[in-house]
């Protein structure tokens, strides 16, 4: 068994508190990426051999595939662990860290790099600690032309130039970090929206709000609170708030896809098609595969009396999901509103016959029919769906 031996007393890989992280993913302290690596070898070789030298997560893979006889990948960015496992091998290997996590919230992503006892983080307010003295990384000693800093941000830029060039790069590497907040400035907000979460997952909906609320306090522009705070006024159909969170989140973030579906939700709700229309119409915009928008999208032209857009998006709500009745249902109801009663009716009686127990499907063939002057046809089919809507 390999242990590589933390220098910190934190070995969970969660925030705990620590620099006022809660959890994990927004920094890069030890306290959530300095952890244990526990190798296990075949027939119990080297068992309870400690290893202190610095190693990555990106050494498992090329150590994994040494043990298969495999060919080792060329491009990997990692090495295999084969020769520390005698404990004989100290060197250490420079660790290079990052999290794009903070960009989901509008906040600079950051970068490190953990060498030769010290660790660098790449930030709007860059941070330089000592590692051997200071293993809590408490005392930030950055200045600029720490020579230390100097060359791990030389180092920082030959990774992401390979990454660039091998199409891994999660964000752009000309961004301007300085120009984003900082997010040690916004780690009382990222709590609060944890705690949103997970109350929300436990069905606590007034302490997800009491605890997003706490973030518009903070920050009256978080495009995060904002959508959270309205997807949560929409699942307890308080339309009217749910519309004004979401318009204030869309406002911010415009690229959001998903906030302005449920923007389009809570307006069609609150009987604003128009206003339901737009925001539906911008959120397939940017994603035009969303089954659910099309066919809202579709209703909501409906209750606009526009035949035609109505049409359109039932016909790309079948091509997402070709047997979907709500979409066959409302593609036969625009062809009504078209006047194209004949084609209404033939799909209609297919659809009868598919779906017995649907009054829908019964009262559109009645309207149908009946706008054929097929007036039996229209009596049975206006029965039908009566007797299916009379409670039991």
């Amino acid at each position: 068994m390999l242990v590589r031996e933390s220098t910190t007393s934190t070995y969970f890989g969660e925030g705990l508190g620590e620099h006022h992280e809660d959890t994990h993913g927004i920094f890069l302290y030890d306290s959530t990426t300095h952890v244990p690596l526990i190798v296990k070898l075949p027939r119990g070789e080297n068992r309870g051999t400690l290893v202190a030298a610095q190693v990555r997560t990106v050494d498992i893979v090329p150590t994994l595939v040494g043990f298969t006889g495999a060919a080792a990948n060329a491009k990997s960015d990692g090495e295999s662990l084969q020769a520390y496992f005698s404990g004989k091998n100290e060197s250490e290997r420079p660790v290079v860290g990052e999290t794009d996590y903070p960009l989901r919230f509008g906040w600079a992503p950051l970068r490190s790099l953990r060498n030769d006892g010290y660790k660098f983080i790449e930030a709007p307010r860059p941070e330089l600690y000592d590692l051997r003295h200071d293993a809590a990384e408490s005392t930030n000693q950055y200045e600029a032309g720490d020579v230390r800093v100097e060359k791990s941000r030389a180092m920082l830029a030959e990774v992401r130039n390979r990454e660039a060039l091998a199409g891994r790069a999660k964000a752009d590497i000309n961004m301007d970090i300085s120009s984003l907040p900082d997010p040690k400035d916004k780690i009382e907000e990222q709590n609060l929206l944890h705690a949103a979460m997970m109350a929300s997952e436990d069905n606590r909906s007034l302490d997800a709000r009491k605890a997003l609320e706490q973030v518009l306090a903070l920050d009256p522009n978080s495009p995060t609170a904002s959508r959270q705070l309205g997807e949560l006024e929409l699942r307890m159909g308080n339309y009217a708030q749910a519309a004004q969170h979401l318009k204030k989140a869309v406002a911010v973030r415009p690229d959001d896809a998903m906030a302005s579906f449920y923007e389009g939700q809570a307006l069609e709700k609150v009987r604003d098609p128009a206003g339901a229309r737009d925001a539906l119409e911008a959120s397939l915009k940017l994603l035009p595969g969303q089954f659910p928008a099309r066919l809202l999208l579709g209703k909501v032209y409906l209750d606009l009396n526009d035949a035609n857009p109505a049409e359109d998006q039932f016909e790309a709500a079948l091509l997402l999901q070709s047997d979907s009745l709500e979409a066959q249902l409302g593609l036969a109801k625009a062809q009504i509103l078209k006047g194209n009663l004949a084609d209404a009716v033939q799909s209609l009686e297919a659809l009868s016959k598919k779906h017995p127990k649907d009054a829908d499907v019964f009262n559109s063939l009645a309207t149908a029919s009946s706008g054929l002057g097929k007036k039996a046809e229209a009596q049975l089919a206006q029965a039908k769906a009566k007797s299916l809507s009379s409670p039991k």
